[in-house]
This record gives structure tokens, sequence and C-alpha cells, in this order.
């Protein structure tokens, strides 16, 4: 093995201990988020609906909202129907499906709380139908207007990262592991941190463990964002990764976990992203093509479409 051989500390594990990577299973996929399925937990279980609304993707938040609107309106039209067609004073249904979209609407306009007057409840239990299908729309709404307050006030980090890491040239003839990252906000993040953690299987007394290792960088902080950043991890003696191959790289599915923080100065909060690249992202030989240039008047002009751009060498 030509893994330069380290120290291992347990307190780089991101949380994964020695439990070894099977059929290149990543322990972070792309988007930072962790490749672990539970189960064991009820179908019942609503400890993580709030999480799960606030970062499911705005397309599925929409579909879930409007179905449940959707579905709330069409049982209570059922209910209206099942007390029967006195029970809505003022509608003119000829018909079962008339008086069905009659009823249906009117719960529209009772749960929203906007009754237009032209259909109105009649007896006790439309009353009471319509009084708690309001309240509910009230309670409804308000849950509704909060999740999409959170959703747009959720401090978060958009940060897009390139999606090869490069093996490449580097100072005085040397190579460096490298990827690239780029703010797509037009926000400003300061005392920005980075972190790579670089993981691999190793068979010890015939067993596989993972072990870690955190790389040094050329960088690790930058003050203030504001054009790319192209992190670096020099393959000098000192890297666990000096005498690499890619063929070891394969065998022992390594991979490369990428932890950032930073300050947001919009939110005054500390923000977080992660991505990880594996060896088939790896692209050896080859260069970055910048991503910034020049207008007219000399001002700096970033690309975010060049993030992946490279050339090789």
């Amino acid at each position: 093995m030509s893994i330069t051989e380290q120290k291992v500390n347990p307190e780089n594990d991101l949380g994964f201990g020695p439990q070894p990577v099977i059929k290149s299973q990543p322990l972070l996929n792309k988007d930072g988020s962790v490749n672990v399925k539970r189960k064991g937990l009820s179908r019942l279980n609503t400890a993580d609906t709030y999480h799960m609304l606030i970062t499911m993707s705005w397309t599925k938040f929409w579909i879930v909202v409007m179905s449940g609107y959707l579905v709330t309106n069409l049982i209570f039209a059922v209910i209206y129907v099942l007390i029967g067609k006195e029970s809505l004073d003022g509608t003119a249904a000829q018909n079962g499906m008339s008086h069905f979209l009659d009823a249906f609407f009117f719960s529209a306009q009772t749960i929203s709380t906007v009754g237009y007057g032209h259909i109105s409840p009649k007896g006790v239990v439309a009353n009471t139908v319509a009084a708690f299908e309001s309240m509910l729309g009230l309670l409804a709404f308000a849950l509704a207007t909060g999740l999409l307050y959170g959703r747009f006030s959720k401090p978060s980090a958009k940060i897009i990262y390139s999606e090869n890491l490069l093996v490449a040239p580097y100072k005085d003839g040397q190579q460096g592991i490298m990827f690239r990252l780029c703010n797509i906000r037009r926000n400003v993040l300061i005392d920005i941190g980075i972190e790579v953690i670089f993981s691999y299987n190793k068979v010890i007394d015939g067993k596989p463990i993972r072990q870690f290792f955190p790389l040094e960088l050329e960088r690790r902080n930058v003050s203030m964002l504001t054009l790319n950043w192209t992190v670096v991890h020099p393959l000098n003696d000192s890297s666990p990764l000096a005498k690499m191959s890619r063929k070891e790289l394969e065998e022992t599915d390594a991979s490369f976990a990428v932890l950032l923080s930073a300050f947001d100065d919009t939110f005054s909060q500390t923000v977080h992203s992660r991505t990880a690249y594996q060896t088939s992202d790896m692209v050896w030989y080859a260069k970055f093509v910048p991503m910034f240039e020049r207008d007219d008047t000399g001002r700096i002009v970033l690309d975010i479409t060049k993030i992946n751009s490279h050339v090789s060498v």
C-alpha cells in the first residue's frame, strides 16, 4: 500500500467510526447530506416533520401545500353533501355534481374566511361544520405562513463546488489535489474556514475498517469570499497521498469530505456547507480555467458557468 501511513485520530471520523465503505456507497453525498438510511421509526413519527418541510425543495413544498388544501376542501365538500342539499342556502344546484361543486367552492371560501355571501350554511349541523372549518383554516394558513417565512429566512450557504477533483501541477514542480468553490449569492461571506478529510478502507487483522485523515491545505481560511476559491492540498512528503496511485485509490474506495463554515453578514449567523468527492470524480493531470476576466472599464467579471472548466496538462 503506497498511501503514507500516519497516526489515526478518532476525532476525524465524521461520526462514522471505523465502518468501511461497501459497494462504493459514499459516506457523504454530493449535496452534503449523510448517506445513512434509517429504519425502525413509526410511520406516524412527527419528530422530523418541521425539518422536512423546511428543507425539502420548493417544488415538493408547494405540492404538499396545494395537496393539503385540495384534500381538505374535498373532505369538507363531502361532509356538506352528506348533510343534505338543504344545508347550503343559496345554491342553485340541479344535480349531485353541481351540488358537490357548490359545496367544494363554499368550503374553499370558508376555510380561507373569504365568504362571498352567495352561499351560506343553514341549520345547526352545517353551521357547526362551517365554524370548525373556518377555525381550522385560520390555524392552517398561520402554519403555512410560518413555514413559508421559515424557508425564506433560514440562514444557509449557497456554495457551488466544482464537479471534479483535479490532480494538477503545483508549486516547484509538485502536484496538488484541487477543487474550487464559489458563492452564488450576492451576500458577503466572511471568516470562511474549510476542512478536507481524506478517508479510505484499510484491512487490519483481516477486517476492513475506515481510516480518516485531515489533509493539510495551502490555505484553510480566507477573510472574505469575493471571487472563487481554489482549495489545494499539496502532494508533498507529509501528505498521506504522496505516493498514491489511481488504482490504489479506487481499490480502497477513497473519498474526500469537504466541510465549510462561514459568517453570513446578511443574517449575522454562521452558515455551513458540505460536499464530497469520490475517486470517480477525480481528473488526473488537468488544471482549472480562470473564472474571471475584465470588462471594458477594468472591472472584474466572475463567470459562474466556468466553475467546472478545466483543461488537460
